[in-house]
């Protein structure tokens, strides 16, 4: 069974986070220049948040904010949904389709190691089940 630690092996360990006070529009370059969707807010080594694309969208352009003026910890997520590196893949999928969230953080003994996508979760699926297509196949061609 797929792992969380499967999906970081592939995808590493990045930690992409600001900190509470930064602005959302320093976070959103930050964002573009590393070409994600979200960033955890950490402080002291603590996970105190999570900021992402839909985030800034329902937050910050739909109630007439402005992203230069606006802080992080004013908009960020505060209740963070995390997994740690020995949650299983199915898991995770649960997590994210009854949360509505496209985003988790992995956290090994409160410390947050890295964090997964949506994406990296169904790439991670699809991988596992080429492989067992393709180990079907094998059998029954013997």
């Amino acid at each position: 069974m797929l792992k969380v630690a499967d999906i970081l092996k592939t995808k590493g360990n990045n930690i992409y986070a600001v900190l509470p006070n930064s602005s959302v529009y320093d976070a959103l370059t930050f964002m573009c220049e590393k070409n994600i969707g979200a960033l955890m807010i950490i402080e002291d080594g603590e996970l105190k948040g999570i900021f992402s694309e839909r985030d800034y969208a329902r937050k910050v352009v739909l109630v007439n904010r402005t992203s230069r003026d606006t802080k992080i910890n004013e908009i960020m997520t505060q209740k963070v949904i995390t997994v740690t590196s020995t949650d299983s893949i199915d898991y995770c999928m649960e997590r994210m389709s009854e949360r509505k969230i496209r985003h988790l953080p992995v956290a090994d003994n409160g410390k947050v190691i890295g964090i997964i996508s949506i994406g990296d979760v169904v790439t991670a699926i699809i991988e596992s089940q080429k492989e067992t297509i393709s180990y079907l196949h094998n059998y029954i061609s013997q």
